[in-house]
């Protein structure tokens, strides 16, 4: 079955590559604008982790934005004849695809989801009536960099540009023909199969401005209403004409309405011309988009606005200054770009931000941050904030609060200004007290009283802890009685009711953070000594079965249910997930040399290609429960090993090509890693530890907070010598292999010695 499936996989991706090409524009080629990204901005690869397997796919997007920001305009892209399958492209945008919807103002970048994707604009040429077709497009006429996306469509004789403030884009179209050119605007836009709930859209009569709104029904807007969103839109130039488009056809009028809504402005004039788009969006009203618009954008030209977003680009990825490679260097900029596309900034103009209570709010001293993929980021994005950007780590914890109070409970996955309920647990409780442990200064008195209702079940709705009470009366989540997931659930619930008894040890709670930390145990009552593997079990004691190389992947392809207790995975993918205490884990081996066999085993079982179409049971960076398993080995004795398969995997599992990810980035989990990885240290999450790693660069400068500096120095780094001789932090050897924030935080030198031997 799984021969055949990747003989389907190869033809389908061949064909669209073979007949895209064929009509991308029969040999015309576009003259290109140069590259305008400063020094680390300029060795950003946007296409990165848009290509390959598509489930195996980084699902991420050359679309252009600011750090952080709102809007990330750019490409919907599809196959032959607009089509989306096998969830091609998420965030939009898939490498191999060949053709395009058009280019909308937003998406979620590295996710399983598809949201945003609204307000899509399309350029047309000649004689054009309805709805545009997709058209072809090439590689070879596209171009990308930090705040900057453009290709040329020979189907619409443009070349299309795009550069983006937080809450505004603008859009240039410089149409090389004689024919009448156009821009379609489809206030009803989606992607990959889904819907508006509602749409509307108007141009003014003034023939110069348009406002439209829609109410998004995406992957995860779906599930709490839809998500409400306004469009203000000003062009230059004036129009011959406006054709609207609804369900029941096209009309000679200036507005439409229903899931069908949409205008076409036809450009005045039969000559080559450039058209400049600019357009604002708000959560709130049409007033605030424009006023977005006029507040991010001024009177700057779309030059000027690059400009300003490429330096916007620059001063962040500037944090972390490098010595490497040209490749590692294209690598390490490109994962440090991608951690900072998302959080989404949600604070408009005026202050103003669309709470989880569907009202308007004001945002007092933080900026509004959503669309955290918490599951994912809570093991090591919040982490990299926290080390150079804790401006935005504090706003993700304001935003985390302000959720909670509006809505009810803390999000696990919040997403535009709602509860998305994905994945399971408590994942915000992670990222709490880590942040306060790494001092971090917000409310924590109120974030445990939160942190301690999500992870109760006292919510009932959609994102409680699943099976909350059963696991608190059996100690675990009963398999007969889960509603899914019950051992990975169990083991997730074990590591955030440790979290959560670090943070009430630390603000005075003596008798819960007990409670609590006898809870953190709780993942030792689903292993099994005879197998040595954690097992599903039954509310009567007794042991489901457990299949050790069968994964879920496999239950999703052959319709069974073998791996359902375990969350995209197998049970020997989980087998390795007790990161609040390692030392109870290898103990439940029997020791170090026990554990240690079996954990290299594992690793050396990682497929033998990056990204593979099956991933096997193996190691596997590209999801979330195995992202901490080459660190295991320093707990058990053998930092040598840690050392042997970081290197092996920032080698063999991250590369400049277009599958350059061995998975979803999911919100910047996976950059992450590679980003703290190759500096040599890397996070416990929920803690204020690092281990110590195999560093990849030849050294690099970290900026602190409060002008501090952390110098990373590496002496005889190569591919061979991935070995730790010696590491010392501002003069001192490292006794063990870790580090402590407090300790990193004061800055200084952190200095590696590396051979090509284990020590």
């Amino acid at each position: 079955m799984l021969a055949i499936l990747r003989r389907f996989i190869s033809l389908f991706i061949t064909l669209e590559m073979l007949f895209g090409s064929a009509f991308a524009g029969g040999g015309v080629r576009a003259s290109m604008p140069e590259n305008a990204a400063g020094a680390y901005g300029s060795y950003v690869n946007a296409l990165i982790g848009t290509g390959g397997i598509p489930w195996m796919c980084g699902m991420l997007s050359p679309a252009a934005c600011v750090p952080f920001g709102c809007v990330r305009v750019g490409p919907d892209t599809c196959a032959i004849g607009g089509a989306n399958q096998i969830k091609t492209n998420t965030s939009g945008y898939y490498y191999e695809h060949r053709h395009t919807l058009g280019f909308s103002m937003s998406r979620l970048s590295g996710t399983g989801a598809r949201d945003y994707e609204m307000f899509r604009v399309t350029p047309v040429c000649g004689k054009t009536a309805g709805k545009p077709a997709a058209m072809a497009f090439s590689h070879r006429d596209e171009a990308a960099s930090p705040g900057y996306y453009a290709v040329y469509l020979p189907g619409a004789a443009a070349l299309c540009e795009m550069t983006a403030a937080s809450h505004a884009a603008i859009q240039r179209y410089t149409f090389r023909t004689k024919e009448t050119a156009g821009l379609y605007v489809d206030a009803a836009s989606a992607v990959g199969g889904s819907s508006v709930m509602d749409a509307r859209i108007e141009v003014d009569p003034d023939g110069n401005s348009l406002t439209a709104y829609a109410l998004l029904d995406g992957t995860f807007a779906g599930r709490y209403g839809g998500l409400p969103v306004w469009c203000y839109a000003e062009w230059n130039g004036e129009l011959s004409g406006v054709t609207a488009h609804t369900e029941g056809g096209d009309t000679q009028q200036y507005s439409a309405s229903g899931k069908e809504a949409g205008v076409l402005l036809r450009l005045a004039g039969k000559r080559d011309q450039t058209v400049t788009l600019r357009m604002g969006i708000s959560f709130i009203s049409s007033e605030n988009a424009k006023a977005n618009l006029l507040a991010e954008t001024g009177g700057a030209d779309f030059d000027a606005l690059r400009r300003q977003a490429a330096d916007k680009w620059e001063e962040r990825l500037s944090a972390i200054r490098i010595d490497a490679d040209d490749r590692t260097k294209e690598i390490f900029y490109t994962a440090l770009y991608h951690a900072m596309v998302m959080p989404t900034d949600f604070t408009e103009a005026d202050g103003q931000y669309l709470g989880f209570d569907k009202q308007p709010h004001r945002a007092e001293g933080f900026t509004y941050r959503t669309d955290m993929s918490l599951w994912d980021t809570c093991r090591c994005v919040h982490s990299l904030y926290t080390l150079i950007a804790p401006d935005v780590q504090n706003d993700c914890l304001q935003s985390l609060l302000a959720m909670a109070q509006q809505g009810g409970t803390l999000p696990r996955w919040p997403m535009g200004a709602g509860y998305s309920g994905s994945m399971f647990g408590n994942p915000a409780n992670i990222v709490f007290t880590e942040s306060y442990l790494k001092g971090l200064d917000f409310d924590a008195e109120a974030a445990y009283e939160w942190m301690k209702k999500s992870s109760d079940g006292t919510y009932h709705g959609r994102v409680e802890r699943d099976d909350a009470a059963r696991y608190e009366q059996y100690g675990y989540v009963p398999d007969d009685l889960a509603r899914r997931y019950s051992v990975s659930e169990t083991l997730e619930y074990a590591w955030e009711d440790a979290a959560t008894a670090a943070l009430a040890e630390a603000l005075g709670h003596t008798e819960e953070a007990a409670l609590y930390a006898s809870r953190a145990g709780n993942y030792k009552n689903l292993w099994d000594p005879q197998t040595k593997y954690f097992r599903p079990k039954n509310s009567d004691g007794s042991w489901g079965p457990v299949y050790p190389w069968h994964s879920s992947f496999y239950d999703d392809i052959f319709g069974t249910s073998l791996s359902k207790a375990f969350c995209e995975g197998s049970a020997r993918h989980w087998r390795w997930f007790a990161p609040q205490d390692p030392e109870g884990l290898i103990g439940l081996f029997g020791g170090n040399e026990t554990f240690v066999k079996e954990l290299n085993d594992f690793m050396e079982d990682a497929a033998c290609v990056s990204p593979a179409v099956d991933p096997g049971t193996g190691y596997w960076i590209g999801n979330q429960h195995d992202i901490q398993t080459p660190y295991l080995f320093n707990d058990a004795g053998r930092p040598d090993l840690t050392q042997k398969w970081v290197r092996w995997t920032l080698q063999n599992r991250f590369s400049d090509a277009v599958d350059g990810l061995d998975g979803n980035d999911d919100g910047g989990t996976i950059s992450s890693w590679y980003v703290f990885s190759a500096l040599g240290f890397y996070p416990i999450a929920g803690t204020d530890r690092y281990w110590i790693g195999s560093p990849c660069v030849d050294g690099a400068t970290v900026a602190l907070p409060e002008g501090k500096t952390l110098t990373v120095t590496v002496r005889n780094q190569s591919e061979k010598n991935v070995y730790v001789a010696s590491v010392t932090f501002n003069g001192e050897p490292l006794v063990a292999p870790y580090l402590t924030h407090a300790q990193l935080s004061q800055g200084g030198e952190l200095a590696f010695t590396m051979v090509d031997k284990a020590k």
